[in-house]
């Protein structure tokens, strides 16, 4: 059952007087008229229904205030700021005076900050059963609840009906009041601008090119830039300092209102908060309200005047100089994103683009090396002697009932393998590595400037709430040691008990992946003997490749069907792991998921890279997995198949993505205006028809958060720099990728989507120290790819010791079959292994393995020792920030100096008097404390 309004008059301290008592408790005065209308509007929709929800909600009501303890006024008023926000108003004449004072409010001046939008359908109401009755009655009571409940915090409520044929959609929007975000904005901690600074937005590429001298494309200007501040915490006694104040309209921007807002629905109770009936997030798991969202500040579409009008709003702004598609080449105006969807938003777009820029000349750099490669392919003498033995080298067959076969059949395989494995690609592992170093160290500068300048440097140590989820959960409460307020607990050996189920989950997984890895292997290795087995001589030889081609198809299919399970069960252990705040949370159900999806992705090129034909045996004794023979490298190296692997996954995975990012957005959206449409032509209203902007948006498809975007960035860096040394042109393609990437990603928002409530975030979360992660285990796996998986070392090796010019190193590279196979096949072959006539480990197998270690760790101490000076030379925070931030400081310190001075021993009355001057008759409302609740 949900809490009445009236239910909580004994725990909310002194009333709201902004409120008055109309037809519908709470609401404002001059929604008198409304109020009627959403009366007789509520009455219609409930139909033969209306005793039976009139008796929930007094059920309600009676069982939560027999629950509930009256809390005495003066404990009341030490303010807590993790409980609910429904609040009683008190009948007298302070209402009235609240309600002249509140007319006239900037709410008024605009149509709505947030909607709630839920369907009945009225054909289906008289068909249900009894069970199904009384749940469409309690959804109705709760929303019915939650709704005066809104009223009581403050908000005005005005309710939008539209009949479509059998299905009434409800839409009701929601404005606040100066006074409430005023109240709200102190009570969040919200930072609002002190002193305005010159933007002084800039980047490295612009920077370069001035110096240069160089005119800049890339650069262009974009209207209405929003300005740069010194800010502090708002504080209500302080108002006057705050630039703007002056001006209600415009003093909060909307993506501030629309966090006020969001704060008051997400800890706004529907009934007893014991029971966990609290905050929108409820609601709309129990399917009580559809949807939820802000809405968007008008078309994107530009005027017909054309987009010079100076009356775009900040949505067309946004189509027009960074959603088209005819901007892929310039900036993006980050400070404009942030301003329209928040700080969470603009830094994943800033962490893309920044990522993006970089990766140009690691795509330079890596079509050089590949270039070289081609150029190689035709001058290389092993691969001339190789192409040209014509019978010189006959090889040993590939299982025990294929044929042998000839080692200048696989010319064309040797050719390939040569484009990647090469002298170059040495040079390019070593730049990677640097590259991806300096890539995290000036982010780390770029991110600390971006969290300055969007007032977000200090969000998660100090300002950053409990979740409401988590709030109306703990089963306890205890001082926060840097607010000294009481607050929800749960405790932490508790939870680490959990998280450690949740690991073992994980490890079973994993081990799901595993067993889907050695499938594969198993499939490729029947798939080669299969192939080998057809009596066609060049089928027989491109049989290995044969099988890897497919056998990535078959992985790449896989990885996708077990990404959407564990992405759903990672959600489920993650929330019963009660993390506090949302970032943990966020960082929780990240790591899970990436730890997954690494194995679920780079398994199988770990497999190809370092394991296979590591433990193949020798003719007459093969290893066999299942009764099945180990699979070897081709002719041409296992780098090539690492390479070709990489591109099908990589290319293929993002192929899809952008394939899904078009096409499934459109078709959603597309379903929606035809459902809608559909329903109301059955209502018989015209086709063109205007509608609401609250219908239109409500056409568009949620918003689903950022997180798969950043997952599938996250894992391109993986492929870009852990197996760069088998695939040059790995950055080209991601480089070619995330210019398409960015584009889509805000036509989505700005497009596509229904506006996401603005979040403010410090910096990428848990993804920085996943990157740093894999950029220390890209060093460390391609000095192993270029120690054990490329020829570039035996190369060495043999021009030091036997030719300079490297002839007879295809001779060099083979080893005879043992005399015992030789003697039952009655004829002998070669196969690739250093190895003697015996099948035992030759000398020069130990000596290039004694070589290819010393590489390994000359390689890695080479890296991490430049790697950790650029550490020490590059300063995570520019000089230009630390002086901005302890001026900012001082500004901050100086005021609260100058009221303390100012107001003196009278600073409590002075700050009520000040309150007073939002609103007469103004008193803030005071939030119950969790402690008090769970009573």
């Amino acid at each position: 059952m949900r809490v009445a309004a009236t239910a909580w008059a004994g725990l909310q301290g002194p009333p709201l007087p902004t409120l008055c008592p109309v037809v519908v408790p709470g609401l404002y005065c001059q929604d008198q008229a409304h109020a009627e209308r959403w009366a007789m509007t509520s009455e219609a929709s409930s139909g033969s229904h209306c005793a039976r929800s009139r008796m929930l909600r007094r059920r309600a009501q009676e069982e939560d205030s027999t629950v509930l303890i009256n809390v005495s006024p003066p404990e009341a008023e030490n303010r807590g700021p993790y409980g609910s926000t429904a609040h009683t108003s008190e009948p007298g004449g302070q209402q009235a005076a609240a309600c002249r004072a509140g007319a006239g409010s900037p709410a008024e001046s605009r149509i709505a900050d947030f909607v709630l939008v839920w369907e009945e359908d009225l054909k289906l109401d008289w068909q249900q059963n009894s069970a199904s009755r009384d749940r469409t009655d309690t959804h109705r009571t709760w929303r019915e609840t939650f709704l005066d409940n809104l009223r009581a915090a403050g908000l005005r409520v005005d309710q939008h009906d539209v009949q479509d044929g059998n299905t009434t959609v409800h839409y009701a929007l929601l404005s606040a009041s100066w006074a409430v975000l005023c109240y709200y904005a102190e009570d969040l901690r919200l930072k609002l601008p002190l002193q305005e600074l010159p933007n002084q937005a800039s980047n490295w590429s612009a920077e370069l090119l001035a110096w240069l001298g160089i005119p800049n494309v890339l650069l262009e200007v974009v209207p209405d830039v929003p300005p740069e501040y010194y800010s502090c915490q708002f504080r209500v006694n302080k108002l006057p300092r705050f630039l703007g104040s002056d001006n209600q309209d415009t003093f909060f921007t909307s993506t501030k209102r629309h966090q006020i807002l969001f704060e008051i629905l997400a800890k706004t109770p529907y009934g007893h908060e014991k029971k966990n009936l609290l905050g929108i997030h409820q609601l709309l798991a129990e399917g009580v309200l559809s949807t939820a969202f802000p809405l968007h500040d008008g078309p994107f579409k530009t005027p017909p005047e054309g987009p010079q009008d100076p009356h775009l709003n900040q949505r067309q702004v946004l189509y027009q100089h960074w959603a088209h598609w005819g901007k892929w080449y310039k900036y993006q105006p980050l400070d404009h994103v942030r301003r329209y969807f928040g700080e969470k938003v603009a830094l994943y777009f800033a962490w893309l683009g920044f990522y993006t820029g970089w990766l140009l000349p690691a795509a330079v750099v890596g079509t050089l090396v590949f270039l070289v490669g081609c150029f190689l392919v035709f001058s290389d003498i092993p691969t001339q002697e190789l192409c040209g033995s014509k019978d010189s080298f006959e090889m040993c067959p590939l299982c025990l009932d294929c044929p042998f076969w000839l080692l200048s059949s696989a010319c064309a395989l040797a050719q390939a393998g040569r484009l990647f494995d090469h002298g170059g690609t040495v040079f390019f592992s070593l730049f990677m590595a640097l590259w991806a170093v300096l890539l995290l160290e000036y982010w780390k500068r770029k991110s600390a400037t971006l969290a300055y300048r969007w007032d977000c440097s200090d969000y998660e140590d100090i300002e950053e709430r409990p979740r409401p989820q988590f709030a109306a959960s703990a089963p306890t409460t205890a001082p926060n040691p840097i607010t000294g307020e009481d607050e929800p607990y749960f405790p932490e050996r508790s939870r680490a008990r959990r998280m450690l189920a949740g690991s073992v989950v994980i490890v079973v997984m994993v081990a799901v992946v595993v067993m889907c890895l050695v499938s594969i292997i198993l499939y490729r290795a029947i798939m080669a003997i299969v192939v080998s087995r057809s009596g066609n001589t060049l089928l027989a030889a491109w049989a290995s490749r044969i099988a890897s081609l497919t056998g990535s198809v078959v992985n790449l299919i896989f990885i996708l069907i077990l990404s959407k399970i564990y992405v759903s069960l990672a959600h489920v252990l993650t929330r019963w792991e009660m993390h506090r705040t949302q970032t943990k949370f966020e960082d929780a159900f990240t790591l899970k998921v990436f730890i997954f999806q690494f194995v679920n992705f780079y398994s199988s090129p770990i497999y190809i890279a370092f394991f296979k034909g590591r433990f193949v045996g020798y003719p007459g004794n093969y290893h066999t997995l299942f009764g099945v023979r180990n699979e070897e490298c081709a002719a041409g190296g296992c780098l090539i198949e690492l390479a070709q692997e990489l591109l099908v996954i990589m290319v293929g995975k993002q192929v899809i993505n952008n394939m899904q990012e078009v096409l499934i957005p459109k078709l959603k959206g597309w379903w929606q205006k035809f459902q809608l449409c559909s329903k109301k032509r059955k209502a018989g209203a015209s086709p063109g028809a205007s509608q609401g902007p609250w219908e239109a948006d409500y056409e568009l498809v949620p918003c689903e958060g950022l997180f798969d975007e950043y997952l599938e960035m996250v894992l391109q860096f993986g492929f870009v720099t852990i197996f760069v040394a088998a695939c040059p042109l790995a950055p080209l393609f991601a480089l070619l990728n995330n210019w398409v990437e960015i584009r889509l990603d805000a036509r989505k928002f700005v497009c596509e989507y229904r506006r996401p409530v603005a979040e403010r975030a410090q910096d990428i979360g848990i993804w920085f120290h996943i990157l740093a992660g894999i950029t220390h285990l890209a060093v460390t796996s391609n000095a192993f790819l270029l120690a054990f998986s490329s020829d570039f070392l035996p190369r060495a090796y043999y021009q030091w010791t036997r030719a300079h010019d490297l002839r007879g190193f295809v001779n060099f590279t083979l080893a005879r079959a043992p005399p015992s196979f030789a003697a039952a096949h009655n004829r002998t072959c070669r196969y690739r292994a250093f190895r003697d006539d015996d099948g035992h480990y030759s000398q020069t197998y130990w000596n290039l393995l004694a070589i290819r270690l010393a590489f390994v760790i000359v390689f890695e101490h080479v890296v991490f020792s430049i790697g950790r000076l650029l550490d020490l030379l590059v300063p995570d925070i520019p000089e230009s920030v630390e002086i901005k931030v302890k001026r900012e400081y001082y500004l901050a310190k100086q005021a609260l100096a100058e009221n303390e001075a100012l107001f003196g021993t009278n600073g409590a009355k002075d700050e009520q008097r000040q309150g007073s001057e939002l609103s007469p008759h103004w008193t803030p409302f005071r939030v119950p404390k969790a402690s008090q609740l769970r009573q």
